[in-house]
């Protein structure tokens, strides 16, 4: 008589048990759906915030990248004496303030953004410098001549960044 109150016994308790893991299974997968949910929310409800701050910080890269622009910046400051090296210094010089007053602006673009920003700069800087350092620049007007002409030739190295610039918006939407 014990064995057969055993077996009814577990008879009743095999139910109990699967009902169980189908509720405990259920309630698993509920909880893991409600997480997701919210993670979903939570990141669409940032996005509508931050995208704001990101294309205002690609625009002011944009217009940091078009002041920088070899034919803008030449036009926009012009030499104050006629020696090539301070017009040099006074165009990095302006290029650096430009660059540093957009620093902060790197955390709301993509690394890459960034980094090809970086090279723009760096490659206008160089350009400006090798025209200084060409034996037909004597003087800061000159020099600013010889940038020009190496403008025409090819294309600025702003133009590529803008380009990538424009690019990554697109993505955004």
């Amino acid at each position: 008589m014990e064995v057969s109150r055993i077996i009814d016994l577990f008879l009743f308790a095999i139910p109990s048990i699967i009902t169980g893991c189908i509720a405990f299974y259920f309630f698993k997968e509920h909880t893991k759906n409600e997480d997701g949910r919210r993670r979903f929310l939570l990141k669409k409800d940032l996005q509508v915030e931050t995208i704001p701050l990101r294309l205002q910080a690609y625009e002011r890269m944009a217009l940091f990248l078009e002041r920088i622009s070899p034919n803008n910046l030449l036009v926009r400051i012009t030499p104050l004496t006629i020696n090539k090296d301070e017009y040099e210094s006074l165009l990095i010089k302006s290029i650096e303030q430009e660059f540093e007053h957009n620093l902060s602006q790197q955390i709301y673009i993509s690394d890459k953004c960034w980094n090809i920003i970086t090279t723009a700069k760096n490659a206008t800087i160089q350009m400006i410098r090798k025209a200084n350092m060409s034996e037909k620049v004597d003087t800061a007007n000159k020099l600013r001549e010889v940038v020009l002409t190496e403008m025409m030739e090819r294309p600025s190295p702003s133009d590529a960044a803008l380009s990538f610039i424009k690019s990554e918006v697109s993505d955004l939407w």
